[in-house]
C-alpha cells in the first residue's frame, strides 16, 4: 500500500507506539481514574503525546482528535483520530487484548483505519479504495449471511442497562455463538473472517472511527444501531457485520429495542 502515504505514516508511528506500550506493559504502573471512572496511565498519555507530535510534524495542516488531550484544528478538512491504548483495563491487568487505534477523517468521513495490537505484533490496516490487510496481507470477512449461524462478540454485557438491555438480549437469542471481551480486537477478528458480528454500546469516536475502514475494506458493514454511517457525532452504539445480508438481519433484530428505548 505504498501508494497511500498516510497509511505508511500510520504504520510507522504505530511501530514506535508499540515500543512505548511494551516498555510499560506488565510493569508497576500508577493508575488514575478519569471523570468517567475509566482508567488512564502514563502509557496512554505518552503514546498519545508521541502520536500527536508526529502528526503535527508530518501533517501540520491536519486536525487531531484523541482520548487524552483536547482536540486540535477540528475545522480542518482532514482530521486524525487516535486512541493510544484501547482496552486500558486489559493493559493495567496484564491482559494482552489492548490496541492502538488510528483513523483519518476527510470531510468528516473515515478514509483510513488502523488497529495495532502491540502484545501480539498484529496489525490491521484499511484505506478507502484498497483491501484491508492483516500484517500486510489482504484479508476478508467470513461471508456469513445467516444470523442463526453467526459468531458474535460484545465486550461487556453489563454495559447494556435499562432499555438497552433488550439489544443485548436480541443479540444473545439471535446468534449461534456469543463471546465477550476483546475491545478493538473483535473488529480485526471480523475483518479476518474469524467472527461475524460485533455489537458495542456507548463507544467514543476514538473507539469506533478507526475500525470503520478496517471492516469495510474486508467486505463487512459497520453502522450505528439504526443503520446510519458512523461519524464524530454518532451516539456510539455500533454494529459491525461480515456481510450486508447479515447486517440487515441484525438491524431488524435491534429495531424493536430502539423503538422501546
Amino acid at each position: 500500500m505504498t501508494s497511500f502515504p498516510e497509511l505508511v505514516f500510520a504504520a510507522d508511528v504505530a511501530d514506535n507506539a508499540r515500543k512505548i506500550a511494551h516498555r510499560y506493559f506488565r510493569s508497576a504502573l500508577e493508575v488514575d481514574d478519569k471523570e468517567d471512572h475509566s482508567p488512564v496511565t502514563v502509557a496512554d498519555r505518552e503514546i498519545e503525546a508521541y502520536l500527536r507530535s508526529r502528526i503535527a510534524e508530518t501533517f501540520p495542516e491536519h486536525g487531531i482528535f484523541g482520548e487524552e488531550q483536547d482536540p486540535v484544528n477540528m475545522s480542518a478538512r482532514e482530521v486524525w483520530v487516535v486512541d493510544p491504548i484501547d482496552g486500558t483495563k486489559s493493559f493495567v491487568t496484564g491482559h494482552p487484548l489492548f490496541g492502538n487505534l488510528m483513523a483519518l477523517l476527510r470531510d468528516g468521513e473515515p478514509v483510513l483505519g488502523q488497529i495495532d495490537m502491540p502484545a501480539f505484533n498484529e496489525r490491521w490496516q484499511g484505506m478507502r479504495g484498497a483491501p484491508t490487510t492483516f500484517n500486510g496481507t489482504p484479508c476478508t470477512a467470513s461471508g456469513c449471511t445467516e444470523l442463526s449461524k453467526a459468531r458474535a462478540y460484545t465486550t461487556d454485557p453489563e454495559l447494556y442497562t435499562g432499555a438497552d438491555r433488550a439489544a443485548y438480549e436480541a443479540l444473545h437469542r439471535s446468534v449461534h455463538l456469543l463471546r465477550f471481551g476483546g475491545d478493538c480486537y473483535n473488529y480485526g477478528l471480523l475483518a479476518s473472517g474469524h467472527c461475524d458480528i460485533v455489537l458495542e454500546i456507548g463507544q467514543q469516536p476514538y473507539d469506533y472511527l478507526p475500525v470503520v475502514q478496517v471492516v469495510e475494506g474486508a467486505g463487512g458493514v459497520i453502522t450505528d444501531w439504526s443503520g446510519r454511517p458512523l461519524g464524530l457525532d454518532s451516539k456510539g452504539d455500533v454494529l459491525a457485520s461480515a456481510t450486508p445480508e447479515l447486517h440487515e438481519q441484525m438491524l431488524k433484530a435491534l429495531a424493536p429495542c430502539l423503538a422501546g428505548a
